[in-house]
């Protein structure tokens, strides 16, 4: 029996291709690139190769993107970053009350340090009213961070129409884009963003590898002091071989974008479509439209979530009830209550997320598996009831 992972949106697996980059400098090209010998050089010349390629998936140049090591640490860097560069300015910052721990969390720490945090609510769709940004900013507000597409859901944000409204009120913009960057068309000139964050394991290269892009003039302060790497913005010495796989990765993802979005888009909406004939009581959280091409998130009435994705587990299907980084929690999602369901509906989420390896056969035993799945549980519950 095929096992099926459709838990993309959590972290892909690694490309062969970006393994066999990888592979190159761990055993051959292993000199630490500060170095001046030839083998530290090449291992420089690996970074910058690397830095290019980043740059060039997302529209920036390679002077603006710095290595960090992860989406979580890019997004600290920005909104810290940021928060004390700008401390005599002002004192406000802006995001949304869906977006990742990795900024909701630092907003909090950020608040208790006395700068002032407007969350700003969503529609049912998940949705961010750029109005309501427009509405929050006040002469105090140094910074303005929404998530291009949610992580649960899936809701892809009007960014390019916040970010102009940024630009009118000379306030800063940061976007976090690591489920988006590798998926859909992320360009930074287009969007008009200041900086934004991006992980390498959720385009199928590395964990633990990520970036912060930081448009040319802005100023930002460190949060790791050292020995100045990273052109004075990160210290600590590069991890060469995770660049280097990031950067392959994101080559592939630039070559295989257009086709993938089609190919994925596809496949979601034929699972939505036959999984909303099958199973009764079935609610499509996200915006219908405005989403990810592989995400798929569900609640389904009468059911745990965590049931479900454990009775697939056994079936050798790898789903999720959200978010990776919240999975031990036992709250209900943040996101999805945001949207307007009830405790019971959000605990009764399931995330499905596709990507370059799945298949319509794949789809098709989901298909087939699910909706009996379903039932039994919900017999099982019912008969708990009584």
């Amino acid at each position: 029996m095929e096992n099926i992972y459709l838990d993309y949106a959590a972290s892909t697996p690694v490309d062969p291709l970006v393994v066999n980059e990888m592979s190159l400098y761990y055993h051959e090209i292993y000199g630490n690139p500060s170095s001046i010998h030839q083998q530290g050089q090449s291992s420089r010349e690996a970074i910058d190769e690397a830095r290019e390629k980043v740059a060039r998936l997302i529209g920036a140049k390679s002077t603006e993107i710095v290595f960090t090591s992860g989406g979580t640490e890019a997004n600290n860097f920005a909104l810290k970053g940021i928060a004390l560069a700008h401390k005599d300015k002002g004192n406000h910052i802006i995001t949304s009350n869906i977006e990742h721990p990795s900024i909701t969390n630092v907003c909090m720490i950020l608040g208790q340090s006395g700068y002032r945090i407007t969350f700003i609510p969503v529609d049912e769709y998940g949705m961010v009213n750029p109005d309501d940004v427009k509405k929050a900013i006040n002469p105090e507000t140094i910074l303005i961070s929404i998530m291009q597409a949610n992580n649960e859901i899936g809701t892809i944000q009007p960014l390019e129409e916040i970010a102009g409204i940024a630009r009118e009120a000379g306030v800063l913009i940061h976007t976090d884009a690591v489920q988006t960057t590798g998926h859909i068309d992320v360009d930074v000139g287009k969007l008009g963003v200041d900086l934004l964050s991006l992980s390498a394991h959720k385009l199928y290269g590395p964990k633990g590898v990520g970036a912060l892009y930081i448009r040319s003039g802005v100023n930002i302060t460190p949060l790791i002091h050292g020995s100045g790497h990273e052109d004075g913005h990160r210290s600590g010495t590069e991890n060469s071989a995770g660049i280097a796989g990031f950067g392959k990765a994101a080559e592939l993802a630039e070559e295989e974008l257009n086709n993938e979005i089609l190919r994925q888009t596809g496949l979601r909406n034929y699972l939505i479509q036959e999984l909303s004939h099958r199973i009764d009581n079935l609610k499509l959280n996200g915006h219908p439209g405005k989403r990810l091409p592989n995400n798929t998130n569900i609640s389904v009435e009468g059911i745990n979530g965590t049931d479900l994705l454990l009775s697939l587990d056994t079936e050798g299907i790898y789903i999720s009830t959200g978010s990776a980084c919240m999975a031990e929690n036992s709250t209900p999602s943040q996101v999805l209550t945001a949207i307007g369901l009830s405790p019971a509906m959000a605990r009764s989420a399931l995330r499905m997320t596709i990507g370059r390896w799945t298949t319509r056969e794949q789809i098709d035993r989901v298909i087939e598996i699910l909706p009996g799945t379903v039932t039994h549980l919900r017999a099982i519950t019912h008969e708990g009831q009584q």
